[in-house]
């Protein structure tokens, strides 16, 4: 279930009012829940996945997300897994968690666990969105944002590019509103939500 909240506190769950607050954003939020088969949920509930796993879940997403791929214009997809055992985990979120645009929509099914995204409307004020297992959103390009983990700090998610394999990142001087700054990140991950 997704969760927005707003920089003047009010909160929305329901997936309808979300998605008439991001409107003005061209941002679009559904959620699909698709029963695995034994060895996908085997694989979800793992912490780290090699390549070959990773492609496993994806040929598994991709016979429900097709449609979703041929609609948007998908010319590739990953599987980003984040998790406290990843040695990269760090790298990853201080790319992604201040202001940035990027040249490409940016497309993601969440598989397992959770993430966050700030986003800034066109009255200047900042929202955050908290997506879990079965939300897949779509962020048009040049939309600017953020992106970060929930305490949970577990996330599988797919990312789907209609360019190239990633994204072309630009960061922007633009500061998280302060009911929305999270901890720095630090090797033990101290990240709030």
């Amino acid at each position: 279930m997704s969760v927005l909240e707003l920089e003047n506190g009010i909160v929305h769950t329901e997936l309808a009012k979300i998605n008439q607050e991001l409107a003005p954003l061209n941002i679009y939020l559904d959620n699909w829940k698709f029963t695995s088969t034994h060895e996908v949920s085997y694989l979800l509930n793992k912490n780290l996945l090699d390549e070959s796993e990773r492609e496993t879940v994806l040929r598994f997403y991709d016979t429900f997300l097709k449609q979703l791929m041929l609609e948007t214009g998908v010319v590739s997809r990953d599987l980003l897994v984040l998790h406290p055992d990843d040695s990269y985990i760090d790298i990853h979120l201080q790319k992604f968690s201040t202001f940035h645009i990027h040249n490409d929509q940016e497309g993601r099914y969440v598989a397992d666990g959770e993430c966050i995204f700030g986003f800034v409307l066109p009255d200047r004020t900042q929202v955050k969105l908290t997506l879990q297992a079965g939300d897949y959103l779509n962020i048009p390009a040049n939309t600017e944002h953020w992106f970060n983990l929930t305490k949970a700090k577990r996330l599988k998610t797919i990312r789907y590019f209609t360019f190239t394999k990633e994204w072309i990142t630009e960061y922007t001087d633009r500061a998280i509103a302060p009911t929305f700054q999270l901890p720095e990140l630090s090797a033990n991950l101290a990240v709030a939500d």
